[in-house]
């Protein structure tokens, strides 16, 4: 069994794959300093509960902060008895080009995304994920990954409004029922909700302008099937893009004998 590890900024996501199928998909908040000790009692313990009896013997990590990685390391050494590969890392080979200026690093998660895209949609692909950070992805006729943006995501805009406006209350994000708002909460959410689908829609119509072909927008994250309500923004959503290009990565560095 294949252990993926989704490693971001907020978030980290555990995902068992047993070749065809994940098993099952857990969250944790990603903090440095919980420890290979701390990871094994809680999978363990959300292993038995789901009473997933299976014996992981491979894993693969996409990580966008590198202090954790060490300790997701020990995790799969000590408890799992196998060396993950980690995407990112030069022994980590890439079914897909990475074309971008020269001493450039692309975040791991964007490159798994690029990965994942590619495998599931074929080119020329805007991948739109809904993370920390909002990020625009894009991937060549064939795969490879060519640029893309980087927009502050919808839960930073809306926490640094609380932070720096005194007056202004931490809300959640949803769809608001008219654009003029009433009160404060109405007026936040009006701004933010359709703030962000025009961002979505100019950056991607840029793209599509730039890149000069036909080209498909897929979102990824919590929030796309939000933001997919208020306009026709996407054309395919994948929840588990991410997971789904680590599974592609690993199959991949082992045909190769990386493994």
């Amino acid at each position: 069994m294949l252990l993926c590890i989704d490693c971001g900024n907020t978030n980290t996501v555990f995902s068992i794959w047993d070749g065809e199928k994940f098993l099952s998909h857990w969250r944790t908040s990603t903090e440095h300093q919980r420890t290979a000790d701390q990871y094994y009692v809680w999978i363990s313990t959300l292993m038995n509960f789901q009473k997933i009896d299976v014996k992981i013997t491979e894993a693969i990590i996409s990580s966008t902060v590198p202090r954790v990685v060490f300790n997701l390391r020990v995790l799969c050494n000590r408890y799992f008895d196998c060396r993950p590969i980690v995407v990112g890392k030069p022994e980590c080979a890439l079914p897909v080009d990475v074309r971008v200026d020269e001493g450039t690093r692309v975040g791991p998660d964007r490159l798994v995304n690029t990965v994942a895209g590619f495998d599931l949609f074929g080119g020329d692909l805007i991948i739109v994920d809904f993370g920390t950070a909002t990020t625009f992805d894009v991937a060549d006729k064939d795969g490879a990954y060519i640029g893309g943006a980087i927009a502050p995501g919808v839960n930073l805009s809306l926490e640094a409004l609380h932070q720096a406006a005194a007056a202004l209350p931490h809300i959640d994000i949803t769809m608001p029922n008219q654009v003029i708002g009433k009160n404060t909460v109405d007026c936040m959410q009006a701004g933010v909700f359709w703030g962000y689908i025009g961002l979505i829609r100019e950056i991607c119509t840029r793209i599509k302008a730039e890149h000069g072909r036909p080209m498909k927008v897929i979102a990824t994250g919590g929030l796309a099937t939000l933001f997919s309500q208020g306009d026709a923004l996407f054309d395919e959503f994948e929840d588990t893009l991410t997971m789904h290009g680590l599974t592609v990565i690993h199959k991949y560095n082992k045909d190769l004998g990386n493994l």
